[in-house]
């Protein structure tokens, strides 16, 4: 009997070890990914708070320096990154990106809802035909009707404004289709008791379409928000205006000339004010973002 507890024991003891051992491995390896992408994000941040030439010799300070209040106080009304370039504030530019973002997000939500909702409970002829067709878009991406809708908004008159750098990426055949696939699972007794009621669509719509996808909504609008937020190419090729440059844009113009030029350390307060938008968007709408990916209950 003693023989059999201590091989009990001796057991129980190598269990433990054997799941002491994967913990370790699993949170090393946390820690590791961690690293991978916190520290390019510490060094910026450490960076943005260095004068020019501590930045220019190329030393990459591991600790915050006392330069803080003055770049970023400075990137915020001033701009900077050359001293050859005409700067655009980082204020001014955080305010077009911001209010592209939540043009592009909002929008796009407003016009897949109501798509989606169409094609779910409406019946009219060649429903499902132009619902193809918009599902069809998704095998287009931007680069590849770039110049059709350039030329477009260039007929319109809508090269640099605001309209012409939100409008063309509004539609959204992804955000429509997704819910589309969230309608149908909407039982038909709510439609039967919404027209029992009196309900007529739009009330219905109201009444019951949106407050049932309320957690699909805030997790889309995180996606397109950030989606709106780090558009690069469409801003680049729209607007020559620099009182409506975007901060994506703002970023890679203040590195396009010779490395002596550029004040990096403004270059990276301006990077760390790129990151603030998104990541309070994530943060703040995290608990709706997880809930609008898994939640399937009605």
């Amino acid at each position: 009997m003693s023989g059999a507890t201590i091989d009990v024991e001796a057991l129980a003891a190598a269990s433990r070890r054997r799941k002491a051992r994967e913990r370790f491995l699993t949170h090393l390896a946390l820690i590791l990914g961690v690293a991978v992408f916190a520290l390019p994000i510490w060094i910026t941040l450490v960076g943005s708070t260095h004068d020019t030439d501590t930045i220019g010799r190329g030393e990459v300070p591991l600790l915050p320096g006392g330069e803080a209040l003055r770049n970023y106080t400075r990137a915020w009304s001033e701009g900077g990154g050359g001293r050859n370039t005409f700067a655009v504030p980082a204020g001014t530019m955080l305010l077009n990106s911001f209010i592209m973002a939540m043009l592009i997000a909002v929008g796009k939500i407003a016009i897949s809802l109501l798509s989606a909702f169409a094609v779910v409970f409406f019946a009219f002829p060649f429903r499902m035909v132009f619902f193809w067709m918009i599902f069809i878009t998704l095998m287009l991406p931007v680069e590849v009707r770039i110049i059709p809708t350039f030329q477009v908004m260039t007929d319109l008159s809508l090269i640099d404004t605001m309209t012409g750098l939100t409008l063309p990426l509004i539609a959204s055949a992804t955000a429509t289709l997704l819910f589309r696939q969230f309608f149908l699972t909407i039982p038909d007794e709510y439609v039967e008791a919404a027209k029992v009621d009196g309900a007529g669509p739009l009330r219905f719509f109201k009444d019951v379409v949106l407050p049932l996808s309320a957690t699909n909504i805030a997790a889309l609008f995180v996606i397109l928000f950030i989606y709106g937020w780090n558009q690069y190419l469409w801003p680049l090729l729209m607007v020559s205006n620099r009182d409506l440059e975007t901060i994506i844009v703002g970023l890679t113009k203040m590195i396009g000339i010779g490395d002596t030029q550029n004040e990096w350390n403004l270059i990276m307060t301006t990077a760390v004010f790129a990151l603030l938008p998104p990541v309070a968007v994530v943060v703040l709408m995290q608990r709706w973002f997880i809930k609008g990916l898994t939640e399937t209950e009605k």
